[in-house]
């Protein structure tokens, strides 16, 4: 029998408390996601525990990318007996892998990113996305935190980088990525201060091939 995979992605802003791993638990048990994308873990050391306290059981295979001094950090963890992934290719802000369903089926790359904040570093990061494109050639899905945003409508206030969004938008047209759009509210990150700066940094993308 051949099974669809299903993606959870998620900015779970840190999974270093117990309390915080129960509550990411409880959220991928009402999915039914059998892959689970996961940015902002905070974590520099990741072990199966923390994987099987914050997802469950079923999820019995992980690649991770480690927080930075609690900064940062990625975990992409799935369940084997629905979809395999290997193949696995890190980068400085990035997680690739070839995700191969059980039973057969197309097989297709995933990347789940956490972005970084300065722009040097956010030049930079474009270039190690360019990288994984060159280096993984067909289709391909592009999830995570960019920290990055394309449109003026993306953010609330007129405070916009627009070199910087000229930037994304450019290596999104070039590697012909087109974004799936997601239910909930438009905005997905907030300063929380009285009048918020809201940006929405949450993406998925992918090609056609």
């Amino acid at each position: 029998m051949l099974y669809e995979p299903k993606v959870l992605v998620a900015n779970v802003r840190g999974l270093n408390d117990r309390a915080r791993r129960t509550g990411v638990r409880s959220v991928v048990n009402t999915t039914g996601a059998s892959i689970v994308c996961l940015q902002e873990t905070k974590l520099s050391v990741v072990t199966h525990a923390i994987v099987i306290e914050a997802l469950g059981a079923d999820f019995d295979a992980y690649f991770c990318l480690s927080a930075t001094d609690t900064k940062g950090g990625i975990i992409v963890a799935w369940t084997s007996r629905v979809v395999q992934l290997d193949g696995a290719h890190y980068g400085a802000n990035s997680v690739t892998a070839r995700v191969s369903p059980v039973g057969g089926g197309s097989g297709w790359w995933l990347t789940c990113v956490y972005g970084p904040q300065a722009e040097a570093d956010k030049v930079a990061f474009l270039e190690e996305l360019r990288d994984v494109r060159r280096g993984h050639p067909g289709p391909w899905a592009l999830c995570g935190d960019f920290n990055l945003i394309y449109r003026d409508e993306d953010k609330n206030n007129g405070n916009l980088n627009h070199r910087m969004m000229g930037r994304f938008r450019r290596f999104l047209n070039d590697c012909e990525l087109k974004e799936i759009y997601l239910h909930g509210g438009r905005y997905t990150w907030s300063n929380e201060r009285e009048t918020p700066t809201l940006v929405r940094l949450d993406r998925v993308f992918v090609t056609a091939a």
